[in-house]
């Protein structure tokens, strides 16, 4: 699963906007072919560093929809600082990556 992050400092102020490609399934679809549930797939956590320094702690449930788009605004980062993002979802997954701000 991807994750794509931009950034774009103006003035004192940052905005990080991260976009996960993620089923975040709630469980209570039914898969149109079989009739069945589809198992919960969904993000729970997710970081957002920048510098190594906690910015954002997302907490993410079934009420998000496919494929989530997360913004933060930042004040204090400057472009070439160093953004790191993590996320977990409900079945053990991880990801994230690595951007810098421009």
């Amino acid at each position: 699963m991807a994750t794509k992050i931009k950034a774009r400092a103006k003035g004192d102020v940052t905005e990080i906007l991260v976009l996960v490609q993620h089923p975040m399934e709630t469980g209570q679809r039914k898969d149109k072919k079989t009739a069945k549930l589809i198992p919960a797939h969904f993000i729970q956590t997710m970081n957002i560093a920048v510098n190594g320094k906690s910015v954002a702690d997302v907490s993410m449930g079934t009420g998000v929809s496919k494929n989530p788009l997360v913004g933060v605004q930042v004040k204090g980062a400057k472009s070439g600082d160093k953004i790191k993002v993590t996320w977990k979802d409900n079945k053990g997954e991880t990801g994230g990556g690595d951007s810098a701000i421009k």
